[in-house]
């Protein structure tokens, strides 16, 4: 049987981050949470926090702040359906940590959060990760469930496909004639784009690269790189013509019909498939939030535009 009150003193000290603000947060000492951590240790035949500033979880401990999280919105789905069966109305609302890339987050995805908030008492813990590596965090325990590009199967997960999100390269229209030339892709070749500051949103966004490499304009010499982890500033960047980077229509199709923007190389834009992943084993649990991400990845994506009314899906395992 697995110790409920060593579990959640192991949580608290992977999401504190340490022993002494994991104790202030369950109102013990320090000393009664290290002890809890030690005895699950023991019981576990491992160890489960990797002590230091600050202190994580193992693959082991995280998977058990995963089963930990799954009972608790298990138990508070309980009570809400059925209170005299689970009679405690001083238990905390469990939070769900989540994976979520900034482009669905700046859209579709907010959607998703609201419809889902609005229907329940549950938190969101959402964390901003590129779509390419969203299921590392997935598959490593650190979240419930991630918005991914992944389209391979993740081990132990379920999936959904949820629709594309069409990027197309963008700059000012003074930049484009700047460093090309022209608007409307003539000038725009490897070796222009050689010199060409290019926005990248951080060091494991390849968007840009890609699109390079599929348009057969990349070159040996790299093109200088601003790095900006802002999804606005990275927009407003390419509007003020410090650079040029890689946008999701349904992000930018104000600033395309304004022209403050443009398309560098019209008609090469490029599709990414998005999926919603979580754990077989949190499947009940995360049923309703599944069909507020489904509904709200329908009713965005794929269309290249905002929707002006939502959208309903029926769930197909993928």
């Amino acid at each position: 049987m697995l110790d409920y009150a060593g579990l959640e003193a192991l949580a608290a000290v992977v999401r504190e981050g340490s022993f002494e603000r994991a104790a202030r947060r369950l109102h013990v000492t320090p000393s009664a949470i290290s002890q809890r951590v030690k005895q699950l240790e023991e019981r576990a035949g491992q160890v489960l926090v990797q002590r230091g500033t600050p202190c994580t979880g193992t693959e082991a401990g995280r998977r058990l702040c995963l089963h930990l999280e799954q009972v608790a919105l298990l138990e508070n789905e309980l009570r809400r359906a059925h209170p005299a069966l689970v009679p405690d109305a001083q238990a905390p609302a469990p939070t769900l940590k989540l994976a979520v890339n900034d482009d669905s987050l700046s859209t579709w995805f907010m959607d998703a959060m609201a419809a889902f908030t609005a229907g329940g008492n549950e938190l969101l813990d959402v964390r901003i990760d590129d779509q390419e590596h969203t299921a590392q965090r997935l598959r490593e325990g650190e979240v419930i469930a991630a918005v991914t590009a992944t389209a391979g199967t993740i081990a132990g997960c379920n999936s959904w496909p949820l629709g594309t999100m069409h990027y197309v390269a963008a700059a000012s229209p003074d930049f484009v004639r700047q460093h090309f030339g022209t608007v409307g892709g003539d000038g725009v070749t490897p070796e222009s784009l050689a010199g060409a500051p290019m926005m990248v949103y951080s060091r494991k966004d390849r968007l840009q690269d890609q699109w390079l490499q599929r348009q057969g304009l990349a070159s040996r010499r790299h093109p200088p790189r601003h790095f900006l982890p802002s999804n606005q500033g990275f927009l407003r960047s390419c509007e003020m013509g410090i650079g040029w980077g890689m946008h999701p229509t349904v992000l930018i199709e104000e600033q395309l019909s304004a022209g403050t923007l443009v398309e560098m190389l019209p008609g090469t834009g490029m599709d990414v498939t998005l999926y919603w992943a979580h754990p077989r084993s949190a499947q009940a649990g995360l049923e309703r939030l599944t069909q507020c991400v489904m509904s709200a990845a329908s009713a965005w994506l794929g269309t290249g535009r905002k929707p002006r009314t939502g959208g309903t899906r029926k769930l197909s395992k993928r």
